[in-house]
């Protein structure tokens, strides 16, 4: 796998992942909702700690700085 994500998508993933946490652990979102964010959250921090997302892939998407 190609990284495709940049620095910055990673750590707006990472606030985003525990923003939903932290709205499911304190009970303020609950049911499905909270379990669906919850997972969200999850696959977010997975995407961002291998800096690779499938769905950039699919449409062509690419944040991460080239190299010169």
């Amino acid at each position: 796998m190609k990284k495709n994500m940049g620095n910055t998508d990673r750590i707006l993933r990472i606030i985003v992942a525990a923003i939903f946490a932290a709205l499911y652990f304190t009970g303020t979102v609950e049911g499905t909702v909270g379990i669906v964010l919850l997972v969200l959250g999850g696959v977010f921090l997975a995407t961002s700690a291998i800096s690779f997302c499938p769905l950039y892939t699919l449409v062509g998407l690419n944040t991460c700085p080239t190299k010169k």
